[in-house]
């Protein structure tokens, strides 16, 4: 039982695909990695801090079964991303970039306005769909030079097929740039096995470890060819250093870092990380497929996102005459979820329970 692991609130919370929920072990973890240091030591605690991210690029690695090394921490992916496209030849002389109109529109705008000028974003049409492989495979054409694709997609509840389109892009020397920030820790990913180009992902969501502790991963194979425009004293082989006139790059994907860094979201996430990177391989996904299917076979002709299971996301989206109603009545009933476009979205985690889909599916019932 999970449950009893994690700060809950009153009533049913759904929303894991916007904020996970808090360890309970959170805060004494936070007090012992990130404040104690502060509090109770006697010279400055950087070197206590620091290993807050050692051990978040760790705990990354072992989750994404791949080198720590490439993994860089970053703010947000939207910088992330900003930062791949200044960083190799291939982006900064004018390129075409193929995207889903789908796609979380920050990542886009940071695509606009960080490529050159002379530069192109091709867009999937938002009506196709992005589960079907040849759908990819018609676009990834001898012209395109990097393909952005999300795992998955927030408002249709959609996964996309990446191996595929990796592998295809691979193919035709197309780069792969994959956004995990939806799917981090529900759906299992082997950055060994899968291989892209760059991979960029957040903590905050099914991995419940707060806004600000986000990440790029870079392929070892491209690495040395990447140079970072947006940098600092923190992307440097020897931060300290302190040699103005001497700028070498850390031979690591920290060359991606920039200047004094954050500690604490990555002494929160690195903690969280870590428990669900203890647990049996595929033990939440399988947790929230069967949820799903209980919501699923309840509700079938609501059930606007995929109903088979390898074209799902961890969320399932409900579609009603008047969603605003909707989400009114389950409020009334102390059950957290949203809406968006498409409609209700439900996204069940690893502490949720049967109990907690009964009174979704109870309460609907009960409307309609």
């Amino acid at each position: 039982m999970k449950a009893k692991d994690f700060c809950l609130p009153d009533g049913t919370y759904l929303l894991n695909h916007s904020v996970g929920r808090p360890l309970k072990t959170a805060e004494q973890a936070f007090k012992q990695s990130f404040l104690s240091p502060w509090q109770q030591g006697d010279s400055e605690p950087w070197q206590d801090w620091l290993s807050n991210i050692d051990a978040f690029t760790d705990a990354l690695a072992n989750l994404f079964n791949t080198d720590a090394k490439l993994f860089c921490p970053q703010v947000n992916l939207s910088s992330a991303l900003t930062k791949i496209m200044m960083s190799h030849p291939r982006f900064t002389q004018g390129c075409k970039i193929l995207m889903s109109e789908q796609d979380f529109p920050s990542m886009g705008f940071a695509l606009q306005k960080s490529l050159p000028s002379n530069s192109e974003i091709v867009y999937i049409p938002r009506e196709l769909d992005i589960t079907n492989t040849d759908v990819w495979a018609s676009y990834l054409t001898s012209d395109i030079d990097a393909v952005f694709v999300s795992h998955v997609y927030s408002n249709t509840g959609q996964s996309a097929p990446l191996q595929s389109i990796v592998d295809n892009a691979r193919k035709l020397d197309i780069f792969s740039i994959v956004d995990v920030a939806q799917s981090a820790g529900i759906l299992p990913l082997d950055l060994t096995q899968l291989s892209p180009s760059f991979l960029t992902g957040s903590s905050v969501k099914w991995l419940c470890s707060g806004p600000g502790a986000a990440y790029l991963w870079v392929n070892e194979d491209i690495l040395d060819q990447c140079q970072p425009k947006d940098v600092g004293w923190f992307s440097h082989s020897n931060p300290f250093e302190f040699d103005i006139h001497a700028f070498n790059y850390h031979e690591s994907a920290l060359k991606f870092w920039g200047g004094t860094p954050s500690i604490a979201p990555f002494a929160l996430a690195a903690h969280a990380i870590n428990y669900f990177a203890s647990l049996k391989p595929g033990e939440l996904l399988a947790h929230n497929r069967m949820l799903q299917n209980q919501l699923i076979d309840a509700l079938p002709d609501a059930v606007v996102s995929p109903k088979q299971e390898e074209k799902r996301s961890g969320t399932v989206i409900l579609n009603f005459s008047d969603n605003t109603a909707m989400l009114d009545n389950l409020r009334k009933h102390t059950i957290a979820a949203d809406c968006r476009s498409h409609g209700i979205r439900i996204s069940p985690h690893i502490y949720n329970t049967e109990q907690d889909i009964h009174a979704v599916i109870s309460a609907i019932k009960h409307d309609k």
